[in-house]
């Protein structure tokens, strides 16, 4: 299995805390050694970093942790593949374009079958069963919706729909975004943690680490992780349910 790893805030934050403790489970603390990757949103363009060599040991992965992008949405994936070679296509997250936004796209499981489904707008660049349950999310978004919809409600609906119906191919661990929205997906394993005022001290999990977040923030920030499974061993994590999704927006849970 893999593992998912994304982030909403109100303000531009960087996720180097969080990121330092996923890249040691791609390879140190886990077997997550088959490549790895990162999107952060930024306005309405999207940074992407990807690497086939296993986070722990990827210099690109040790840049990223220690370099303050900031960013109000992000999505991260490391990879233990089980369809599709260990290749630079392969990684996770995936992007592509849908009513002049970027779309970004990390998937955590197996989806039996999906490759029989029939693609009209988009196509996989990879191998991987999770690109093409991405282009065919895509697709059915942009057939419902060939315009971008007057109101969020009935995309929220389609959406859960959707994953709902992927999931029932198998194990469908999701995190999609627009650059505004952030759609997470549990089918085995997601968990979230939203920190505001008051903040306080952090230690990760995987990594002899520790922050006080009470230093790094303001009081009005707010800020949500999601993560496979918790990063940190000493805050209050809410593990998500089989078939649940949560949908952050500015850091703020809005839709459940």
């Amino acid at each position: 299995m893999c593992e998912l790893l994304g982030m909403s805030a109100n303000v531009p934050t960087d996720i180097c805390f969080s990121f330092a403790g996923l890249m040691r489970r791609g390879g140190q603390t886990g077997p997550h050694r088959d490549g790895w990757g990162i999107a952060f949103y930024e306005g309405k363009g999207c940074r992407s970093f990807h690497d086939p060599a296993p986070s722990a040991e990827s210099e690109i992965a040790r840049l990223v942790s220690q370099y303050s992008i900031k960013s109000c949405t992000v999505i991260s994936h490391i990879r233990r593949a089980n369809r599709g070679r260990v290749a630079l296509e392969n990684t996770h997250p995936f992007t592509r374009e849908l009513w002049g936004r970027l779309w970004t796209f990390a998937h955590n499981g197996q989806l039996k079958g999906i490759k029989d489904r029939l693609l009209t707008f988009y196509e996989p660049v990879g191998s991987t069963d999770s690109e093409h349950a991405f282009c065919w999310l895509l697709d059915q978004i942009r057939m419902q919706y060939p315009e971008p919809p007057k109101t969020t409600a009935g995309l929220m609906k389609l959406i859960r729909h959707l994953a709902a119906d992927l999931g029932s191919l198998g194990v469908f661990n999701m995190l999609l975004s627009d650059g505004r929205y952030l759609w997470c997906h549990c089918a085995t394993n997601l968990a979230w943690l939203t920190r505001k005022a008051p903040f306080g001290p952090a230690t990760l999990v995987d990594a002899d680490m520790s922050v006080d977040f009470s230093q790094e923030t303001t009081p009005d920030d707010v800020v949500t992780v999601i993560a496979t499974r918790p990063l940190t061993r000493d805050e209050s994590w809410t593990v998500m349910r089989p078939g649940q999704m949560a949908v952050f927006r500015n850091g703020a849970l809005v839709s459940r």
